[in-house]
């Protein structure tokens, strides 16, 4: 009987162990230009470093080189039990819808992407807020009247960067010309640097003096010729102003690390399905200011900047998502 007891009493335990595990074992696959890619993918794995260091949880990680290995890096961290599974990036998509109704009973989060389903968090941002800030700023910093946008995937989730961006533009400076291109219609074009490159050049010789990407990898590209042909630059996802002290303007960051480490963090037990929009009011989406960029932001455009987003919260000021109609108000 004593046995028994011990027996049973050891099978619960583990039993418990099991399901705190469980409870405790997230994964996160990354989409293509890799987690070491300075912007989103990165911005992703700091929120999992971030939730690692702090819970001495490990977790599962896979770095998608091609568009056939994202169901099939979901489908292994699946079958291996882990929950909550968080994929990165809109493209993911289908391959979370096709998986999480196969396994019900385990958790999945998409970033940039709403996919409906109980077991699914859909974590979305506001991208056109913070983009507006940041053509706020780069309206009162242009000395051309010219700025200019570089976007990675010709997708409408890249144009809501875009249309924001023009529109903070134009609160600023109702004058300036706003240059728009895309590099291209293909998952490559999100790790192109030397083609980010080459359109930032020809932007430049159009007169633009400031030069934001929303283009993942290949903004680096951007970033680098805006900087090198004595342009401004703005970042995005991550805060890059580091990666050019005193040359870029600011950063409009995404808190993709924030929505990666707060979903590890809950696990399963504190999982909540749906979509979860954040924006400014949730400080999903803002502006970097740091002592890289310090001398470039003049007490005016801080001003500008704080006041619009104060009136955005409130509803005093409507930045128009260019996703609801596919059109932007401004060009």
């Amino acid at each position: 009987m004593i046995k028994k007891l011990l027996g049973a009493f050891a099978l619960s335990t583990m039993m418990v162990v099991a399901a705190h595990a469980a409870d405790n074992k997230p994964a996160i696959v990354f989409d293509i230009g890799g987690k070491f890619d300075k912007s989103f993918n990165e911005s992703m794995f700091n929120g999992a470093e971030k939730f690692k260091k702090e819970s001495g949880v490990a977790y599962g990680e896979f770095e998608i080189a091609n568009e056939a290995q994202r169901e099939q890096a979901i489908r292994n961290f699946a079958d291996q039990g882990y929950s909550p599974i968080i994929a990165a990036g809109f493209a993911q998509a289908a391959a979370v819808e096709k998986v999480a109704k196969e396994y019900p009973d385990l958790k999945f989060a998409i970033v940039d992407m709403v996919v409906d389903l109980p077991n699914v968090s859909s974590i979305v941002f506001k991208e056109h807020e913070g983009s507006y800030l940041a053509g706020m700023m780069a309206g009162m910093a242009s000395k051309s009247g010219t700025v200019s946008f570089v976007g990675g995937m010709d997708i409408p989730l890249i144009h809501k960067f875009a249309c924001g961006y023009a529109q903070g533009v134009k609160a600023a400076k109702a004058d300036a010309k706003i240059i728009q291109n895309m590099t291209g219609d293909t998952g490559a074009a999100w790790n192109d640097p030397v083609k980010g490159g080459e359109i930032t050049k020809g932007q430049m010789s159009q007169g633009s003096d400031v030069v934001y990407a929303a283009a993942g990898a290949t903004g680096l590209g951007v970033l680098k010729a805006a900087t090198e042909g004595g342009a401004l630059a703005i970042g995005v996802d991550a805060n890059q102003n580091y990666l050019y002290p005193g040359k870029i303007l600011t950063s409009m960051m995404k808190r993709v690390d924030v929505a990666v480490y707060n979903t590890m963090k809950d696990g399963n037990d504190g999982f909540k399905g749906g979509i979860h929009a954040l924006g400014l009011a949730e400080d999903g989406v803002g502006v970097a200011m740091d002592d890289n960029n310090k001398a470039l932001v003049t007490p005016e455009m801080a001003a500008a900047v704080d006041k619009a987003k104060a009136d955005i919260i409130s509803g005093a000021v409507k930045v128009h998502d260019y996703t609801e109609d596919n059109k932007c108000p401004v060009e």
